[in-house]
């Protein structure tokens, strides 16, 4: 893909991605606009479906919205209340440590810089980012699995990791989609663009993509 294309490619995705569901973390950030429910939606987010994680962060913030409120709950409580995300024992032990940092340190609020909460138990730049991004709106690019996969099967980016792709976009990718591109890819990669056989047939990115990597398609 040529650098020039992006802003079409942009373009075309947000369209595309309209017949779609937001990811789950994204939903939760527009219907409640709260930091502390973001990096926690997004905790439970990793390596869990996003039709498992939307259900178990509802019935979460239904017994508990904020961190003090979080901290009456027993590990036990929220294990059962987010069950059946993935590694959900550990989650719930991290949760309430966060929690514990969250009122010790920063008077139970999320804060606002990535650096600050990469320092957080369990919390990588996937997550800060989003945080930083979907919660305060601030600039910020987070790579997951579907943007660092389909970033480099077009050919925009040649990179190994995600972190080498967070690098290389923020090198070349205009500001103004920053916010969005992760939103965009992830609902993509979930249904057009998949990890495998993608369906490059009916694909609206067909003429700018390389196809890097790409095997079998439909």
């Amino acid at each position: 893909m040529k650098e020039s294309d992006i802003r079409q490619v942009m373009s075309l995705l947000a369209s595309a991605v309209k017949q779609w569901d937001s990811p789950a973390v994204t939903i939760v950030a527009q219907r409640e606009g709260n930091p502390f429910k973001v990096l926690v939606s997004c905790l439970l987010s990793l390596r869990t479906q996003d039709r498992t994680t939307g259900p178990a962060s509802e019935r979460l913030f239904s017994l508990a919205d904020t961190p003090e409120k979080m901290l009456h709950l027993s590990e036990q409580e929220i294990e059962q209340a987010i069950y059946p995300v993935g590694f959900y024992r550990n989650k719930a032990v991290q949760i309430l440590d966060i929690c514990r940092l969250l009122q010790s340190k920063y008077q139970g609020r999320v804060p606002d810089e990535l650096d600050e909460l990469l320092t957080f138990r369990g919390v990588g730049r996937k997550t800060a980012n989003l945080v930083v991004t979907l919660g305060f709106g601030k600039p910020g690019i987070c790579v997951d699995t579907h943007v660092h996969r389909i970033s480099n099967r077009w050919g925009y980016v040649q990179t190994k990791t995600p972190e080498e792709t967070e690098m290389a976009l923020r090198a070349k990718l205009p500001a103004e989609f920053w916010l969005v591109i992760n939103d965009y890819l992830v609902t993509f990669g979930q249904n057009q663009c998949t990890p495998i056989s993608p369906r490059c047939s009916t694909c609206p990115l067909d003429a700018f993509c390389a196809r890097v990597g790409v095997g079998k398609s439909r």
